[in-house]
């Protein structure tokens, strides 16, 4: 269609809707159709590929037409896959986002655990010398030990007329056997005085005078003397590192609670007040708490060691059996007894005597009027203490506490001082055709005299309260080796948060490390260990309790059962596994704690 046609065309059609009106529709429609057969046809005129194009569309027009009910079902479809994506990619990020969380928390949590046990060892070693000192004033073995040289001194003096006095080895009756003479001056050489000891020894003197004794009664004094002293601070020793754990661990929880929930400023005055106070408790064990543990410890001394002469030949064997019967004799022979022993009185004292500890450790009473919510605080720490001391789970933990302290003591210091294998002789070079074989003699048949052995004991009391200065290997070997003390830890650092966070006032439910039952063990095992026995129904109470805090790490070595009581072997497959499974949860290892031992013979 040319330019004038179009033009044509739309003049015409104009004029035909103008002039409509005035003449009538059928003249407009004659009019019409003559228009049209002047006009070239319209689809002459359009080019092949405009035929095309208009083709595409309509069969594009047709097949939509077909089709649009599925491809609104394909776009609603697509639609909601993208929703979905979206949603499922803002979950993956706020997953990732509380894992990272969680993580930092937990980070931040096991650093502050690690730091408060840390915490622990420092405290246990401040606080250790004033018990020491303590212990050595009551028991005096070095002015014993001085008197002793006194009276020897003065019978040689009328036996010689006017010869002066030797050595300490001429001092010794020429009628002894050497042997005796031997240990008597390893006793006076190794048996060094105290700083604190000399000073008493000078103020014993010139205050008031001792009731004069024999020679007899004096060796057998210092010989209850010295192995009661240094029984009685392995003692202490354990006491008063679980107790500082305990107090450590229910602050450490409290603190930690303070900063999660941001309480700590309006409440730090309070916080700081009963944090004294109740640190200020360890003050009864110091004091007064280490007494009731030598008197328990004295009377099993002098019953299994009394009929001893210090000149007699002990051996190593004899020693452990010894030590064995006064653990027995002061924790309990069986478990139930042990459970049975109870241990509060010597780490807290009763309701009556609170306030004089407060007052004697430079500390307000707790009956203070302005104190009244301090006061509240402060029995519901000393209550939940309470129930910590008193529980299973405590006199499971302390048996072991005793086994490493005890053992180190029996198995490696006074075998390796006391017990000295003696010089081997040189030995010619023997032919091949010689027959003679030689087999050394085992540790536990050496044999020596008491009286060194108390010269080792009289030293490692000191020893054993070692304070500040340098580290002190017995509390090491404990927190060392027994790693059920950090699961016990844990489990107090990480229970009772529920009550911590409401507030509450009343007594938590005793949440409680495994319980000790009947186990059985190699019958070749070193007699100084008591039996570590596991109560299941509390080991995986403990492993539901505990959380994920406490690093990877191997098991308790070097530890063994002793008196074992027969069972049926089913019996101790199940106890095991379930110990195993208890306690790998609780120290988040995948090994038990492991026990292991020395071979008697």
């Amino acid at each position: 269609m040319t330019e004038d046609n179009a033009h044509r065309v739309v003049i015409t059609i104009t004029g035909l809707f103008t002039e409509a009106p005035s003449r009538g529709w059928g003249d407009l429609w004659r009019r019409r159709s003559a228009a049209e057969e002047d006009l070239p046809p319209i689809n002459n005129s359009l080019s092949s590929e405009s035929k095309k194009i208009f083709d595409m569309i309509g069969a594009a027009r047709r097949w939509l037409k077909r089709n649009r009910k599925g491809l609104a079902i394909g776009a609603g479809v697509l639609g909601a896959g993208y929703l979905a994506g979206q949603y499922v990619l803002s979950k993956i990020s706020e997953a990732r986002e509380r894992m990272s969380s969680d993580r930092i928390a937990r980070e931040n949590l096991r650093r502050r655990f690690e730091q408060n046990q840390t915490d622990c060892t420092y405290t246990v070693i401040a606080l250790l010398p004033t018990a020491t000192e303590n212990i050595v004033e009551a028991l005096p073995v070095e002015d014993l030990t001085k008197e002793l040289q006194k009276k020897r001194a003065e019978r040689l003096a009328r036996i010689n007329a006017g010869e002066p006095a030797g050595s300490d080895m001429s001092s010794v009756s020429p009628s002894l056997p050497e042997d005796d003479r031997k240990s008597f001056a390893s006793f006076q050489s190794e048996g060094y005085v105290h700083a604190s000891q000399a000073q008493l020894g000078q103020s014993t003197e010139d205050g008031q005078a001792r009731p004069k004794r024999n020679k007899t009664q004096l060796w057998n004094e210092v010989k209850i003397t010295s192995i009661t002293r240094a029984f009685t601070m392995i003692y202490t020793l354990a006491l008063l590192n679980i107790f500082t754990r305990i107090q450590l661990n229910l602050l450490g929880r409290r603190n930690y609670l303070s900063s999660v929930i941001s309480l700590a400023k309006p409440t730090l005055g309070d916080d700081f007040n009963t944090n004294r106070r109740y640190l200020a408790f360890s003050w009864w064990l110091l004091h007064r708490g280490w007494k009731e543990v030598m008197g328990r410890v004295q009377p099993a001394v002098e019953e299994f060691f009394g009929p001893l002469n210090p000149r007699e030949d002990i051996s190593l064997d004899k020693l452990s059996e010894l030590t064995l019967e006064i653990r027995k004799k002061v924790e309990g022979s069986t478990e139930a007894e042990r459970r049975s022993t109870k241990w509060l009185s010597c780490l807290l004292p009763s309701t009556e005597e609170e306030d004089f500890v407060l007052r004697e450790s430079g500390v307000e009473g707790v009956t203070d009027p302005s104190s009244a919510e301090t006061a509240s605080k402060l029995r519901h720490l000393l209550d939940e203490t309470a129930d910590l001391i008193d529980s299973p789970s405590f006199s499971f933990v302390l048996t072991l506490l005793l086994n490493e302290g005890f053992s180190t003591l029996v198995d490696v210091k006074c075998a390796n001082e006391a017990f000295k294998p003696a010089a081997e002789p040189e030995v010619a070079p023997q032919s091949f055709d010689s027959v003679q074989t030689v087999i050394p003699p085992g540790s536990g048949g050496r044999k020596t005299k008491l009286a060194n052995l108390l010269a080792v004991l009289a030293r490692q009391a000191h020893v054993i309260g070692h304070g500040p200065v340098g580290p002190n290997e017995y509390l090491t070997v404990m927190d060392r080796d027994v790693r059920e003390l950090e699961a016990f830890s844990a489990v107090i650092y990480s229970s009772n948060f529920d009550l911590e966070l409401l507030g509450a006032t009343d007594k938590p439910e005793n949440t409680e490390a495994p319980r000790a039952t009947d186990a059985d063990s190699d019958t070749s095992s070193a007699p100084v260990m008591l039996d570590k026995e596991v109560d299941v129904e509390a080991s995986v109470d403990l492993a539901q309790t505990t959380p994920s805090i406490i690093e990877h790490g191997e098991g308790t070595p070097g530890m063994t059962l002793i008196e074992p009581e027969q069972q049926p072997q089913q019996e101790e497959t199940a106890a095991d596994s379930a110990f195993e499974r208890a306690w790998g949860k609780a120290v988040d290892d995948g090994k038990p704690s492991e026990v292991e031992g020395h071979a008697s013979p």
